[in-house]
């Protein structure tokens, strides 16, 4: 397969590409509550001949491929969308106070578009590519729920690969940057603390046990941790993002709940400062009368890119995009434009990836100057759909040629 002929099919599927993604962005669902976006994506693969099967509670696998022997290569994309009201001025925004605000709906319309390519040459695929279609990525479930379901055997996946459009970005759309060798997402851990006091009339404290007072004093001790107890250069993110209790303005509450994650890139740092979570809420608490249940609620380990993989990648998609629209992170890092591989944000694909040799890939959709400045997550972003070609092109092609080096 020539690199220019595969990039030249995918510019003519541009259009289908852009209407599959607007639909996807006006109908989006939550977690595993995807229903219309699965039934989208399943008739969508059936269409083209795929026969897709469900996988999980929402998930869904098709097959391209097996005409031939040789191995397996994975694409994921991820479906699901954030409880974020849309603001952002589109024709297309979405009305049901959901948002595809994290770009997962330009990840499915992009694997769509390279199921169609994969069936046009289906009979050049040196082997199977496994399309994996993921519910619930925001809350770090779905890819765990996919493996849970059998989604690395029958037949056995041989490496993987995923994509993220990145808004705000200062390249070009339609750009790449492969991940380099290690840890590029941190370990992510999402908690709850329940604060039981003691309610009462707020003219008098004495009778009560304040838990409002008491998650205060959590909040701000937890962020000792971090301060006081890890090493220089450790990395790790503790938030309190929610703090709720109560409901009148001279009442003490009984209880007062609060929400956070905990972002590591290193498994005994991650331990440690879990430990020390339950430690510190619990003493705090006790230290004010009432009593802290800390509670891990969901979370994914870190996302591992493998040093083989991420090589021969690079090489991939500089075939098919060209040297100025593709880059490595060591590349980036001797040009001047940083070194760390590592982000911030957190991504369940790291399940796959502590399984079978993976990478992660950005595509640059969105230039701040060019009216996406907006971040991730925000209810204003938009991405550039200039982006969408490019980046089916580049999931067929890298899992054609990766299958084609290694029979």
């Amino acid at each position: 397969m020539k690199p220019e002929k595969l990039l030249q099919e995918a510019e003519q599927l541009q259009e289908t590409i852009v209407c599959e993604r607007r639909y996807l962005h006006a109908h989006p669902g939550t977690g595993f509550d995807i229903a219309e976006t699965k039934e989208f994506v399943k008739k969508e693969l059936e269409a083209m001949g795929y026969a897709p099967q469900d996988c999980g509670r929402s998930g869904l696998v098709a097959l391209a491929g097996g005409k031939k022997p040789g191995k397996v290569f994975l694409l994921r994309a991820d479906m699901d969308a954030l409880p974020v009201r849309e603001e952002a001025n589109v024709e297309f925004a979405s009305k049901n106070g959901r948002m595809h605000a994290c770009g997962h709906d330009m990840h499915t319309a992009m694997l769509l578009g390279a199921a169609r390519l994969l069936k046009n040459h289906e009979e050049e695929i040196e082997g199977t590519i496994k399309l994996m279609f993921q519910p619930a990525e925001e809350i770090f479930e779905g890819s765990h729920d996919m493996i849970e379901s059998g989604l690395l055997e029958n037949p056995h996946v041989d490496a993987a690969l995923m994509i993220h459009v990145m808004a705000g970005m200062p390249f070009e759309a339609g750009t790449v940057i492969v991940s380099a060798p290690g840890v590029s997402a941190p370990a992510a851990d999402l908690f709850e603390i329940t604060v039981q006091g003691k309610g009462c009339h707020g003219s008098m404290p004495n009778n009560g046990i304040d838990p409002l007072n008491a998650a205060a004093h959590i909040l701000i001790a937890l962020q000792e941790i971090g301060t006081r107890e890890l090493p220089l250069g450790e990395k790790a993110v503790l938030t309190i993002g929610s703090m709720n209790g109560g409901s009148a303005p001279n009442v003490i509450p009984d209880t007062a709940v609060m929400g956070g994650s905990l972002r590591t890139f290193d498994g005994k740092t991650r331990d440690f400062m879990k430990e020390r979570m339950e430690e510190i809420a619990a003493a705090t608490a006790a230290a004010f009368r009432a009593k802290a249940e800390l509670r891990f609620t969901s979370g994914c380990p870190t996302l591992i890119n493998d040093k083989e993989l991420s090589g021969c990648i690079s090489g991939y998609v500089k075939e098919l995009l060209g040297p100025g629209k593709a880059f490595s992170v060591e590349e980036l890092s001797a040009m001047g434009g940083g070194g760390a591989s590592g982000s911030s944000g957190s991504e369940d694909f790291a399940y796959v990836s502590q399984e079978v040799p993976s990478i992660m890939l950005a595509l640059a959709a969105g230039q701040p100057e060019k009216g996406y400045a907006y971040p991730q997550h925000h209810p204003m972003v938009k991405f550039d759909e200039t982006a969408l070609a490019g980046g089916s092109a580049v999931y067929a092609y890298t899992a054609l040629r990766w299958l084609q080096e290694h029979q």
